[in-house]
């Protein structure tokens, strides 16, 4: 079973997303947002990436470019404050690949006199020294290649490199890292004890994991800084790239040490943040650079659509939070409109206004506010509280702001009653066919408690859901004690789970569920089925909700169900109240195969067929059913094992309009009369087949026909959920 997006409780309550009580929790201020701009000079870059690293390329570029100095990576004011944390001005400085940049001019300007510069092309020595002969008498500059410098042991205090390496480093060959690794060496040999290598780079994949791997297993302590600051000045050269600078700073080694200083800072940040692996270093530069490039993008085209990020901990590299950027087109934008952040409470992350992208613009709208991030928590992380969850998100989050807000304007953080939910992992498990899962349970926005059936192969959906209900023990939750403290997502606080509860069988909580079971009006007097002696197979378990509303509610129902992974019916019986007996079978089972089987027998069985049926196949464009089970030869038995006046009822979740044109077609070819009834907030669509066109119904009809079938339904002393209206819920039927 899988349901897509979320529930929607009651088609006609759609209007209750805009009255949702949104809670101003604080207020933080923003940070301005500054974007790279575009390389120049198209005409001289090489054709080849590998080419940055030949000296005959340099040798055209710079003689083709003439004595006008060349930028890349930044201006001198643009790295002035940073490169001067880790510059004193008697330190003897080596400039390598120098090339024609007023780098080291400005820095010997500012004070910095003990300068050589190297470089491979002669043509640009040449003009340097030409071009420095006069001003600046101390500077030296000389025609050397990195990786065989001509210079003594622990010559220099400090090495600066300004996108020599990213040249030199142009992909992740064996060759071309043989060749970086010899000019760490050649740089390790002449940098003094204490010395620094500042290179300043993008901070390209590759790159960044050959140099923090090499000094980190030298035993030097790493510093990465993102450099700050507004990248749309006169540097030529400039990428929608953040720009990085490595500070390696040369160690004694201790022996026996596995001791690493591994540490980022991030634009805003003065105190660095220290990382146990080089991985986890790695995995925190590649978050600055999606920020940049998410940042890059919501500027130039905000009306681009919804843009995902995720956060990880830097303790763990696990994913901690996950942000959506959504616009909404209806606001009119004002100084108080413009931003704001939205806290999604634990475990509702799945539902349609958050788990969408329609459902997120419909929030924004709602909210008042053009820009908004919504947040989402991840399970198997510990939030302490909605503060320490700002406290944690803000500089990253005010980076997302439009860069027309007001430095010192105030940004809302929003959240639904004010709290960050409940979420209790209850069980986790493997199937050998649908990878590992887990069973948590999680606050709604009423005061219920919702248990989930989610597949981490898809954890973003809800593949089975139940209402919990005060009362009974349920018999999970004492096999499982054990488990379930030990997985929990967060430790035992008064607002927990309740510790007796049961599972509400009254209660629906899929959407394409109350529609399946609406569509069982279609079958020959509706008002006798409640105690009609009558069959049903259903193939496709997960909790088992479906087939255990139809036992409970049509009391002489026999019914088949059949389901291919034998560790959903330890699921359901465990967790979500399922109970087989004698008029509720459970067949371990191909589905395909046991349809085939019983048409082989040319017998009609069944009055009704329900496919609710996963598909384990995430590349496909419909998610629900497998393909198989919609070919024409498998549907024509289908219809064999149907009853001719029997109804045949799909769960059709498929994205892929062209795909789902074809299916409806193979459909109409095998069952002439047709129904649709698509579910509001969710990608399902629940499609009524029938043999025989003389039943035919107009939607109108079809309602009738619903509400006498509900009648007989709500038996006296028999629980029924008051939401739960089949008339409504067959309003928006289509006749195909």
């Amino acid at each position: 079973m899988r349901m897509e997006k979320e529930r929607k409780e009651d088609p006609k309550k759609a209007d209750r997303w805009r009255h949702f009580r949104y809670v101003i929790l604080s207020h933080k201020p923003s940070f301005p947002v500054l974007v790279a701009v575009t390389m120049e000079e198209l005409q001289l870059l090489p054709r080849r990436v590998r080419d940055f690293a030949s000296s005959d390329y340099w040798e055209r570029f710079f003689r083709e470019r003439g004595g006008r100095a060349f930028e890349w990576y930044r201006e001198w004011k643009e790295l002035r404050t940073l490169l001067g944390r880790y510059l004193r001005p008697r330190d003897s400085i080596l400039v390598v690949g120098c090339g024609n940049s007023e780098l080291s001019e400005q820095l010997y300007d500012e004070g910095y006199q003990d300068i050589i510069n190297v470089d491979i092309s002669e043509v640009v020595v040449k003009q340097m020294k030409q071009r420095s002969a006069h001003l600046r008498p101390k500077m030296t500059y000389m025609l050397m290649d990195v990786l065989q410098m001509n210079f003594p042991d622990e010559r220099f205090q400090v090495v600066l490199d300004k996108g020599t390496l990213d040249a030199l480093l142009t992909d992740g060959e064996d060759t071309t890292l043989s060749r970086a690794e010899r000019m760490f060496a050649e740089i390790s040999r002449v940098l003094q004890f204490g010395g620094r290598y500042l290179c300043v780079s993008l901070a390209q994949a590759h790159v960044l994991k050959t140099a923090i791997e090499y000094f980190s297993r030298e035993g030097w302590m790493v510093r990465i800084h993102q450099v700050s600051g507004n990248a749309s000045g006169t540097s030529e050269g400039e990428f929608a790239l953040p720009i990085f600078v490595y500070v390696m700073t040369k160690i004694r080694q201790v022996p026996d040490s596995a001791l690493y200083i591994l540490e980022l800072c991030s634009e805003a940040q003065d105190k660095p943040i220290r990382f146990k692996s080089t991985e986890h270093l790695i995995e925190a530069v590649k978050e600055r650079q999606q920020y940049f490039l998410l940042r890059n993008q919501l500027n130039k085209n905000p009306n681009s659509g919804t843009i995902s990020l995720d956060l990880c901990s830097k303790d763990t590299g696990q994913a901690r939070y996950t942000l959506h950027v959504v616009h909404s087109l209806t606001v009119k934008v004002s100084c108080d409109n413009q931003f704001a952040i939205f806290i999604i409470p634990q475990g509702r992350e799945t539902e349609w206004l958050f788990g969408t992208e329609e459902g997120r613009k419909q929030l924004a709208a709602s909210a008042g506010f053009w820009r908004l991030v919504t947040v989402a928590l991840h399970r198997d992380q510990h939030y302490a509280s909605m503060g320490a969850i700002q406290a944690e998100l803000s500089e990253k989050v005010m980076e997302l702001a439009p860069p027309a807000l007001p430095a010192q304007q105030q940004v809302p953080f929003l959240s639904v009653g004010g709290d960050i939910g409940i979420r209790t992992i209850q069980h986790r498990g493997t199937s050998p066919l649908s990878g590992q899962y887990i069973i948590e349970d999680v606050k709604g926005d009423d005061a219920h408690y919702f248990r989930h059936l989610i597949f981490l192969s898809n954890r973003n959906v809800v593949q089975s859901e139940a209402r919990l209900s005060s009362g009974g023990s349920h018999k999970g939750n004492k096999k499982h004690k054990k488990k379930k403290e030990a997985a929990s997502g967060n430790p035992a606080e008064p607002s927990a789970v309740p510790a007796r509860q049961s599972i509400d069988k009254s209660f629906l909580c899929c959407a394409h569920h109350r529609a399946m079971v609406a569509g069982l009006c279609l079958l020959k007097n509706p008002e006798c089925l409640p105690e009609a002696l009558f069959h049903v197979l259903v193939v496709g378990l997960g909790g088992g909700s479906l087939p255990l509303f139809i036992h409970d509610y049509f009391l002489q129902c026999c019914i088949d169900v059949v389901e291919i992974d034998p560790a959903m019916l330890e699921v359901a019986t465990c967790w979500f109240g399922f109970l087989p007996e004698d008029r509720l079978k459970v067949h371990i089972a191909d589905g395909l195969i046991y349809v085939d089987s019983l048409a082989a027998e040319a017998s009609s069985p069944y009055d009704a067929i329900m496919f609710d049926i996963d598909s384990k196949d995430s590349a496909l464009g419909m998610s629900c059913p497998p393909p198989a089970f919609v070919e024409k030869s498998f549907l024509q038995k289908v219809r064999a094992i149907l009853k001719t006046e029997g109804i045949f009822i799909l769960n059709l979740v498929c994205r892929d309009t062209l795909l789902r044109d074809a299916v409806l077609v193979t459909l109409r070819e095998t069952f002439p009369l047709l129904y649709s009834r698509r579910i509001e907030g969710e990608v399902n669509e629940i499609l009524l087949c029938q043999q025989e066109t003389r039943h035919k119904l107009l939607p109108v009809e079809l309602q009738g026909t619903a509400q006498v079938l509900q009648k007989a339904l709500q038996q006296p002393g028999q629980a029924w959920d008051s939401t739960y209206v089949l008339a409504d819920v067959l309003e928006a039927v289509r006749l195909m």
